[in-house]
Order: structure tokens, then sequence, then C-alpha cells
């Protein structure tokens, strides 16, 4: 499967979770840079989550409605600006309306969804945890 320019998206975001939970372990950080990690751990997830929503959306248009497909997210980067093939890429295109995979009747988009919400969720928590000493 080639991954469409939302999904490519969406990959780095989840890396980017990854990295800030990460040095946020190796920092170990006491309240208030718990709450930095937290809410840019929150941001990012919220990032991911509306473009999994984003390409939920697509998926879900009829035939006749579906964007034209787009280049590929290698020949964006070579040609147009970091900012362009971003805001490219949000826009989606034919390639991230299709249903390459389901698990249990949910899209990857779906799946991302559920994962970002959940480090929304878990950000969160940690945000408002009020810790007894």
């Amino acid at each position: 499967m080639n991954p469409c320019p939302m999904c490519m998206m969406q990959r780095a975001l989840f890396i980017g979770v990854g990295v800030v939970a990460l040095m946020a372990v190796i920092h170990g950080a006491k309240r208030i840079g718990e709450n930095i990690y937290s809410t840019i751990i929150g941001l990012i997830s919220l990032g991911g989550a509306s473009v999994a929503i984003r390409q939920l959306w697509l998926q879900s248009l009829p035939e006749d409605q579906v964007p034209a497909c787009g280049p590929g997210i290698d020949y964006m980067l070579e040609v147009f600006p970091i900012l362009e093939v971003i805001e490219m890429s949000l826009r989606g295109t034919g390639d991230c309306a299709k249903v390459q995979w389901t698990l249990l009747n949910i899209s990857i988009p779906g799946w991302s969804l559920l994962a970002f919400s959940g480090f929304v969720i878990l950000a969160i928590t940690v945000l408002f945890n009020k810790r007894v000493k």
C-alpha cells in the first residue's frame, strides 16, 4: 500500500507525539514540565485527529464528489515549498478517499482518530491530575 499525503501527515504527527512523550520521560520533569509536555502532546494529537476527521470525511463522499487524484508526496516535496505541500495535503486528493484497509470495519484514519483521541484524553488527564503530597 502506498500511503496518501494525509496518511503521511498522520504518521508524522504520531511520530511527533512519540518524540515529545520520550522527551518527557527522559527529562523526568516535575509538575510544570508535565503540564508543558501534556499540552504539546494534546495539541499535536488534536492536529492528528483533525487530519483523520478530514480524511474520514473524504472517504464518506459519493464517488462523483471525490477530488481528483493529485501528484505523489515525493513529487510535491521536490517541486513545491513545504507550506504549500502541507496545504495541498490537507485539502486531500482522490488517493486519500480510497479505503485501502479495514479492521473491524474501521479504516486506517478511523483507527488514527481513535488513537489521537486517546492521546488527547490522556494529556487532559495529566493536566488536571491533582497529586497528593
